[in-house]
């Protein structure tokens, strides 16, 4: 119809984690022009908008009450009202609500920005001082050891840094429980109170990282950073490996010998060589 009104956007703002000086000048504008802001926590975020002089309502959207406020907040989108999501601290929907929001925004075909800003992952990801070519980010794990345990076999050979957030008071037996189902030569990092006054990283083995939270109260927010698994040794041969993948794999040789090199360390070349020799004596059908 020519004369529906536009739908209004949803604005997904990131706040500052600790240090309000990470507050950008986007988010501020963003929140100033929106008619509404759904927080997870009205009362925190009151604060934060009387310290940058943000007048604009708020309405609470948080765990327990984001499925049945979504209809309100859809509605006054549908109506063109431009609306901010924010949690309490940091991105919206990553470990915090929002994230059902967003997607039935999408599914009503609402148009989402982002306003990027603080990330506890991001950030500890940058200062943690491990690979961060590759990483995944887990969030909590379960809150009962036996759920907890069971989860962290996933990470026996995980060849990528793991981000964890986990609760102060649970720390320790998070800890207890790496050692007990990765080992305590597993290299970690806990960051704690990200850009706050009491900033810390502590690094090293599990075993390590332990003791040295084992000797006081665990305090603040906590990130766990889990180094990647020490690589496996490969218990085929180079040729056994070639044998292997041309046989399951309708694959070009080449490709094959690509993946095998890596497999092994050795170059792509090298490998191809064998694997042609190994056709010249008929060990391989011809490609």
């Amino acid at each position: 119809m020519s004369d529906s009104v536009p739908f209004g956007a949803l604005y997904v703002v990131a706040t500052p984690i600790g240090n309000l000086e990470d507050m950008t000048f986007r988010a501020i504008r963003v929140l100033k022009d929106v008619s509404l802001i759904a927080a997870e926590d009205t009362r925190h975020s009151r604060r934060l908008c009387t310290h940058f002089g943000i007048e604009t309502p708020l309405t609470s959207c948080f765990e327990h009450n984001e499925a049945r406020k979504g209809d309100y907040l859809i509605q006054r989108l549908q109506r063109g009202e431009d609306i901010a999501l924010i949690s309490d601290a940091g991105t919206p929907a990553i470990s915090d609500p929002g994230s059902l929001l967003v997607q039935r925004c999408c599914e009503a075909g609402i148009v989402v920005h982002p306003v990027p800003g603080a990330s506890a992952c991001v950030a500890a990801l940058s200062m943690a001082g491990l690979p961060t070519d590759r990483f995944c980010f887990e969030g909590f794990l379960p809150a009962k050891q036996q759920a907890r345990r069971q989860a962290l076999q996933c990470f026996v050979a995980e060849q990528r840094t793991t981000v964890f957030y986990e609760a102060p008071h649970r720390l320790i037996n998070f800890l207890g429980d790496v050692i007990e189902v990765l080992g305590e030569e597993r290299q970690l990092v806990v960051v704690r109170e990200l850009t706050k006054l009491h900033e810390e990283r502590v690094g090293g083995t599990a075993r390590e990282v332990l003791e040295y939270f084992s000797q006081g109260k665990v305090r603040g927010e906590i990130v766990v950073l889990l180094a990647p698994a020490e690589p496996q040794p490969i218990e085929e041969s180079v040729e056994e490996s070639l044998l292997r993948e041309l046989r399951d794999t309708d694959q070009p040789m080449k490709v094959v010998a690509k993946q095998v090199a890596k497999l092994h360390g050795l170059s792509g070349s090298e490998v191809y060589a064998l694997a042609v020799q190994l056709r010249e004596k008929g060990q391989l059908d011809p490609q």
